[in-house]
């Protein structure tokens, strides 16, 4: 082992037993060499040893598979990004019918469509799981009209998979197979329990009641949420998946995949967000930030008890891939230490989180309130000399799910800090930085955090 990987695999496996996470595995893509360090196992019930091709939930990190896929159609005529999405889908609808044909392609890209953050319906795991799920949004509404903002969304992707299966006249897993997974050689990468369960693969761990880990019920989410968050994968295939995106489209053996401009333009600013931890815009689903005068492109992802990073430094040739089964605290925490570490070890990289301003009692009273969306209940309560924010799923939805789902996270220390921006400086969400939004009176109406809108009730 040399002296890089040393270093690399001493810092993973302190961070992780430190934060008592069962398995984690981390590659990186540098100056033409791949590094990689694994630690622990993939089950306290079942344990195997976590190596470099241990497949992980890798969550919403899936959304740019799905968007290369859309690229992939658009470089072959079959699909224009400014076109509605009914061109493509002309079976789908919404309660408001002309917002529904106005919705654009790159609107579902660069999450401008207007839609909530998740739909909470399960359509089975059959071939028209999909359609199901696009028939389901018939009633729906929109959280702003299409365009309006960006608002992080699940819907939005799941529905260009559907588009896709109906350019394709495949099934949304075959086609990706088809595109991009197969070409790309990318082995240990799929969306089916059956292409996954003879594999060596992670489950994710939660915190049960009494302070212990225990191994989760539900592995990955349903079928009609492949495309926004449902593939598994490795380290290893995510690292190979970014040295494609900063490639000039072709794959190994040389097959043309993708014209190098559609990936270029995957990484180019579409709409900028505001004081957002994610990044600094969103291109066609990258996140884009700049870092200390560099430019970034990422994506992150969370399963139940499972979470996953992927960054990408394009001028620097440089990529890291991090999964974990543990969370959410613990695994949140573990991927963005690493994330940071390797980013500065490497690169140079170095990026500090803003110092909140002294606590003010006028300020608190404004922003103190519950804040929900379709799924999630933002809870800032004032602790005295400072603020709180408890961010947990709705018990209306606890109660009508039918699997398990991931545990609240505690309360964190929230800093405030100029024009009504804040920052959570403790626990999982450390780091993650939204802003209020007031009313017409001037009165605090919502929050947004991680690219997310939440209104407020009280």
């Amino acid at each position: 082992m040399n002296e890089e990987a040393q270093q690399l695999a001493e810092f993973v496996a302190g961070q992780a037993g430190g934060l008592d996470i069962p398995g984690v595995a981390v590659d990186i893509w540098a100056e033409g060499q791949e590094t990689y360090a694994h630690h622990g196992i993939t089950s306290i019930d079942n344990p195997l040893p976590i190596n470099r091709d241990t497949m992980f939930v890798v969550g919403s990190i899936s959304k740019t598979f799905t968007a290369t896929a859309i690229m992939c159609l658009v470089a072959e005529g079959r699909v224009d990004l400014e076109a509605p999405v009914r061109r493509y889908v002309p079976e789908f609808t919404l309660a408001d019918a002309e917002a529904a044909d106005r919705i654009t392609v790159l609107q579902l890209l660069n999450h401008t469509a207007g839609f909530a953050a998740r739909l909470g319906t399960d359509t089975g795991e059959g071939d028209r799981a999909l359609e199901g799920y696009v028939a389901a949004l018939a009633e729906s509404g929109l959280i702003s009209p299409p365009g309006a903002r960006a608002s992080y969304s699940q819907i939005g992707f799941n529905l260009l998979g559907r588009a896709i299966e109906n350019v394709t006249g495949q099934t949304f897993e075959h086609a990706v197979e088809s595109l991009l997974l197969g070409p790309l050689g990318l082995s240990h990468s799929a969306y089916a329990v059956n292409d996954v369960m003879t594999r060596r693969f992670a489950v994710g761990h939660n915190v049960a009641a009494d302070g212990t880990l225990a191994v989760v019920s539900q592995w990955k989410d349903s079928r009609a949420n492949n495309p926004g968050g449902g593939l598994v994968s490795s380290v290893s295939d995510l690292v190979r998946w970014a040295r494609f995106h900063l490639g000039d489209g072709r794959a190994d053996d040389g097959t043309r995949v993708l014209p190098a401009e559609a990936l270029l333009r995957m990484q180019r600013p579409t709409v900028q967000l505001r004081d957002s931890s994610l990044g600094d815009a969103i291109g066609l689903c990258w996140f884009v930030r700049d870092v200390n005068g560099i430019a970034t492109i990422s994506h992150g992802g969370s399963a139940n008890g499972q979470f996953a990073d992927l960054h990408i430094v394009p001028g620097r040739e440089f990529a890291i891939a991090v999964a974990s089964n543990a969370g959410p605290d613990a695994g949140l925490q573990f991927n963005r230490a690493v994330v940071q570490w390797a980013l500065e070890h490497y690169l140079g990289m170095a990026e500090h989180d803003p110092e909140p301003l002294p606590y003010s009692s006028v300020r608190a009273a404004e922003v103190v309130g519950t804040y929900e969306n379709e799924i999630m209940r933002l809870v800032v309560a004032d602790r005295g000399a400072a603020l709180t924010v408890e961010c947990l799923i709705k018990p209306e939805v606890r109660a009508a799910a039918h699997t398990e789902l991931p545990p609240d996270l505690p309360p964190a220390a929230l800093g405030l800090l100029p024009d009504d921006v804040f920052i959570v400086t403790a626990g999982g969400l450390r780091g993650q930085r939204g802003f209020a939004t007031r009313d017409e009176a001037g009165v605090v109406a919502g929050f947004d955090l991680a690219g997310r809108l939440f209104s407020r009730v009280r």
